[in-house]
């Protein structure tokens, strides 16, 4: 794919992370692996947000932890500031990860119930040694909380004194303690209410804009990813179907699995709504431990051409310079 500016912070090619099956209790014998992220590349520019979207047990989680390396792929490389960080020594690693963090997407489990609000924010100055004394450290994470939109004198407070949307700004806050270039955003707002959903938003795009922050922002939900998002890749099985820019993809979608994703979010207008086309998809998402053969959609795809869609993978092909790319024989 062509660069999208001369300004890449992280540059994935061709990544696969598969997990083997092994059946047996003393000897252990591996029968097959769980295509988890099976061959996907994509680039993100500096201060871009690129949202990953598709339906649960599509990759997009798994994508996110490899990056990180959480995960340490199967193949592939990631290129984070020019550097291939997949064959990187663990030492290094660590050094690397105060520039790469993550938001998850449990507000409340992705917390230490046994540390106080501020022991949580202030556990990543603390592992990176970015603070000189006492006062600073307090000093810091109170300012942290502040940047969030929490009350400082709530620091002393453990997790389960506070809501759900107050929980995720404190893992916002974490995150954004070692002053990273590259947040990693896992269905940050999943869990949470509508309109606590829109706040969230709101802070991580005003949080963007004053540290000139870089998101990989993973959801299923298209309608949130709308808002936040310059591009966006489309996932399905491992496998990215469509990449485009925010305007294209909703004003042109190009692949099947995109359109039926767009068909599915709402329109407030009842009489909009019961005129529109929905695309209704038959049949379940096929097990990535046994993936059908060519495009892996073609057994729900109301466009499937035959054979071809059966037996030949289609390629990601760049549809428009710089601004769209599908693998579909279709477009």
């Amino acid at each position: 794919m062509s660069n999208i500016n001369d300004k890449i912070l992280l540059e994935v090619q061709d990544l696969k992370m598969h997990f083997p099956i092994s059946v047996g209790w003393m000897i252990k014998k591996t029968i097959g692996y769980v295509k988890a992220v099976d061959g996907i590349s994509f680039q993100i520019a500096r201060g871009e947000t690129l949202g990953l979207v598709g339906e649960s047990g599509c990759g997009k989680t798994t994508t996110g932890r490899t990056i990180l390396q959480l995960e340490r792929p199967t193949s592939g490389h990631i290129i984070f500031e020019g550097e291939d960080i997949t064959t990187m020594e663990e030492k290094p690693l660590r050094t690397l990860r105060r520039k790469m963090q993550m938001i998850f997407q449990d507000p409340f489990g992705s917390l230490n119930p046994r540390m106080t609000a501020g022991e949580i924010i202030g556990e990543p100055l603390l592992i990176h040694r970015l603070t000189q004394s006492k006062s600073e450290y307090e000093e810091k994470v109170k300012d942290l909380m502040t940047t969030v939109g929490l009350s400082p004198t709530t620091m002393e407070r453990y997790p389960h004194e506070f809501s759900g949307g107050q929980r995720q700004r404190i893992g916002v806050a974490r995150a954004l303690s070692v002053r990273p270039n590259l947040i990693v955003c896992d269905e940050p707002v999943s869990a949470l209410d509508v309109s606590i959903q829109a706040q969230i938003i709101n802070l991580l795009e005003e949080l963007q804009e004053k540290f000139n922050l870089t998101y990989l922002f993973i959801a299923h939900d298209l309608a949130v990813v709308r808002h936040i998002s310059d591009r966006i890749a489309v996932m399905y099985l491992g496998e990215i179907v469509e990449i485009a820019t925010r305007s294209d993809l909703y004003r042109k979608p190009l692949h099947p699995y995109t359109r039926s994703l767009l068909s599915a979010i709402p329109v407030p207008d009842p009489i909009v709504e019961a005129e529109r086309d929905h695309t209704l998809l038959e049949g379940e998402v096929p097990s990535p431990f046994n993936p059908p053969p060519g495009c892996k959609f073609h057994p729900r795809c109301p466009m499937a051409q035959f054979p071809r869609c059966r037996e030949e993978k289609p390629e990601l092909v760049e549809i428009e310079n710089g601004k769209h790319w599908v693998a579909c024989y279709r477009e």
